[in-house]
């Protein structure tokens, strides 16, 4: 069976033998998109944590039939090092990560929770950032999270100075 998606800005084919596979697994072993992270395969940690449509889903527990003609983002596709992502600058201005394993899944949903609401409180924070970090950062990446939400309200608001 053939799937085609946008991964990255990037328009993909990928020939597939079982349509039930997982994203992650295409991600990674066929696409060689390292970034996302396995943690537990039953969709309940979130270090494979990716974008499909803007949305953050578990990729581990989602099946690459769903993807057909969607656009996916991960890890690798949400800044570089030229031009981080908001989210990205933040887990480095606040020095988030420990052993940094599960960090690329919580940066995902990070990235999805402030374009969905820009200034999230501390219990928009907990009801939507339901990831595990067995290093406990949480209190660094809940800092982190609120900073993000700053630098990608300030980035918005020097795109439309520019625009105007």
């Amino acid at each position: 069976m053939k799937i085609s998606f946008t991964i990255n800005g990037k328009s993909q084919s990928v020939e597939i033998a079982d349509e039930n596979t997982p994203l992650l697994w295409v991600v990674r072993d066929i696409l060689d998109l390292k970034g996302t992270k396995f943690g537990c395969g039953k969709a309940a940690c979130g270090a494979c944590t990716l974008h499909v449509d803007g949305e953050a889903v578990r990729s581990c527990s989602y099946a690459i039939k769903f993807v057909e003609g969607k656009e996916i983002t991960t890890i690798e596709g949400l800044g570089n090092e030229e031009n981080p992502h908001p989210v990205q600058r933040a887990w480095i201005e606040e020095v988030v990560p420990q052993c940094g394993y599960c960090q690329p899944g919580f940066m995902m949903a990070t990235a999805a929770l402030i374009d969905k609401i820009p200034n999230p409180t501390d219990e928009d924070i907990d009801k939507n950032i339901i990831n595990v970090c067995r290093c406990a950062t949480y209190y660094r990446m809940r800092k982190a999270i609120h900073r993000a939400a700053a630098l990608n309200t300030e980035a918005s608001s020097s795109t439309e100075t520019q625009i105007s």
